[in-house]
């Protein structure tokens, strides 16, 4: 006697089991209702951005409009807009200015050595300040290291001036000890770039380090331990811990560097400026306000301003492209 076995299907869901599954779903909200609701429960923040934004926007961003007068051939009576349009003359005859060259070669040279002498110290000088366990030595270091940076660019090239000034410069007077004549470190060109980069370096390295010692103290503890127990020595802690910790923030500082590599400051390099160094020491910063302040050339300065200024920009971009490539960090990262 044999029995048969009926197999039925499986039911099927209900149909409106489907629909209330779409109905449980969240409706979509638009982007402007999540940013009204983004601003009423945020609003303090938002409030805390509107003096930044409109500081960048009235001093920054409306200015831009005024760079069409690098076109033209302004005249203060018509305006930025009434002036004759004149195209790119105005960067044809900079290009073709016999000081052009010169004037690129020396903000070039002068801001890489800068970033190259700048970059590294503040880092050494962050991990030296983090190893160290005497909190009093720890302080009075930094703060020797942090006040110059409070002291302004008039003050210390004024001091500079006196430091090596040939006769009453103690650093002439401390060469003389040894037999060596005097020397106006001021009125040699060759000085010019040495004096300017490590007076720099000086002024700016405890501030800086301030920055790595902050990305220091992010560092988890636990990563330490573990080395410390896998008997790693202090160098290799820093080598395979510290210097990871810190590299994002190194490298965002390397990134702005970079980018400003054709912007160094004005200030000191005209203070330092006389007429026996300006072989090296005329920049493109003080060639602009020669040219448009003191010979009112107000077109040709704001195209050597503008031609400048697109020249950092693609430094920027380019050496933001490498480092996310090599390190994965960068400014937009």
């Amino acid at each position: 006697m044999s029995a048969t076995f009926e197999v039925k299907p499986a039911p099927a869901p209900p149909a409106s089991r489907a629909g209330e599954t779409a109905a449980r779903k969240p409706p979509r909200t638009s982007r402007r209702t999540q940013a009204r609701r983004s601003l009423r429960r945020h609003w303090q923040l938002y409030l805390l951005i509107v003096v930044p934004l409109a500081y960048f926007v009235i001093f920054k961003y409306i200015p831009i409009a005024n760079a069409v007068i690098a076109f033209k051939d302004y005249s203060p009576v018509k305006g930025p807009w009434g002036s004759d349009w004149v195209g790119f003359k105005n960067f044809e005859l900079f290009f073709q200015n016999p000081v052009f060259w010169t004037l690129v070669k020396n903000t070039f040279l002068l801001s890489v050595y800068t970033v190259l002498a700048s970059f590294p110290i503040p880092i050494i000088l962050a991990i030296a300040l983090n190893e160290i366990r005497n909190g009093r030595f720890k302080k009075t270091v930094q703060l020797v290291t942090y006040a110059p940076y409070f002291i302004s660019t008039v003050v210390v090239v004024s001091m500079t001036i006196l430091v090596l000034s040939p006769r009453l410069g103690f650093v002439n007077d401390a060469i003389g000890l040894f037999g060596v004549p005097s020397v106006d470190f001021l009125g040699n060109p060759n000085y010019f770039r040495h004096i300017y980069v490590w007076s720099d370096v000086w002024q700016t390295t405890g501030y800086s380090a301030v920055i790595y010692l902050a990305a220091l103290s992010g560092i988890d503890p636990a990563l330490h331990e573990s080395a410390r127990i896998d008997g790693a020595s202090r160098l290799q802690r820093i080598r395979n811990v510290d210097l990871p910790g810190i590299m994002p923030t190194a490298v965002i500082i390397l990134v702005l560097g970079v980018g400003n590599i054709m912007s160094i400051g004005f200030e000191k390099a005209f203070l330092l400026q006389n007429p026996l160094n300006t072989q090296q020491s005329e920049i493109i910063a003080t060639y602009v306000y020669k040219t448009g302040l003191l010979n009112a050339d107000f077109s040709m300065a704001t195209a050597i301003g503008l031609f400048n200024s697109v020249i950092n920009l693609f430094l920027l971009l380019g050496v933001n492209f490498v480092a996310k490539r090599i390190t994965g960090n960068g400014l937009w990262s």
